[in-house]
């Protein structure tokens, strides 16, 4: 990464997975989090870009989705994982979302999340439909992904999660429905956790 390709990306975040609520793999009062529910976590998160830029590409009002999995047992945790980037995104705003959620561009996505993702199945330019205001979260990615939040989950103790980042805590919650449906991404739960909260990426941390 040079100076000349600078970028930031900050916004909200909300996302879900097949974890019991609070989920076991969030920080509780600064602790360190632990092994997923189930041993297999699936996932939907999404970001949406209120400000932002890629060397001096305008980002602002684009959104972000990611659906994946990884096993607490293989080796390294590897993800293997679907984005989509919203349609409205031009070609050259497509590729450097694309960059900086997949971690090819380095920086603070790279380091909180996207070093871990070993297997790309698709990126996808989709429409897609966020809600990350309370009482109304949810992710919509045309046929493929389907969540939706209402109830928050209470703690007496900060929360937070290391993809939007641990300095970040934000609003535990319980997700009706965790629907992810693109070949070889293929689950649907219900009554499941969910998060939400800001994010700020940058190229350097």
């Amino acid at each position: 990464m040079t100076s000349s390709e600078a970028w930031a990306v900050s916004g909200s975040y909300f996302e879900a997975c097949n974890c019991a609520a609070i989920c076991p793999c969030r920080s509780i009062g600064g602790r360190p989090g632990g092994r997923s529910t189930e041993g297999i976590c699936q996932f939907a998160l999404s970001w949406h870009v209120r400000h932002g830029h890629y060397d001096g590409l305008d980002l602002s009002g684009l959104d972000v989705v990611m659906a994946g999995f990884y096993a607490d047992d293989e080796a390294g945790s590897p993800w293997r994982v679907c984005l989509y980037i919203d349609e409205q995104a031009t070609p050259a705003q497509h590729d450097r979302l694309a960059d900086i959620f997949l971690g090819r561009a380095g920086g603070t996505s790279r380091a909180n999340f996207a070093a871990a993702i070993t297997e790309v199945h698709a990126v996808r330019s989709a429409r897609l439909d966020l809600g990350h205001e309370p009482g109304d979260w949810r992710i919509g990615a045309e046929g493929y992904i389907r969540v939706a939040a209402h109830e928050p989950v209470p703690c007496l103790e900060p929360v937070a999660c290391g993809i939007p980042g641990l300095d970040q805590p934000g609003q535990e919650l319980r997700a009706e429905i965790l629907a992810v449906h693109d070949a070889p991404l293929n689950w649907e739960v219900r009554g499941r956790c969910a998060f939400a909260t800001n994010f700020d990426y940058r190229s350097t941390n």
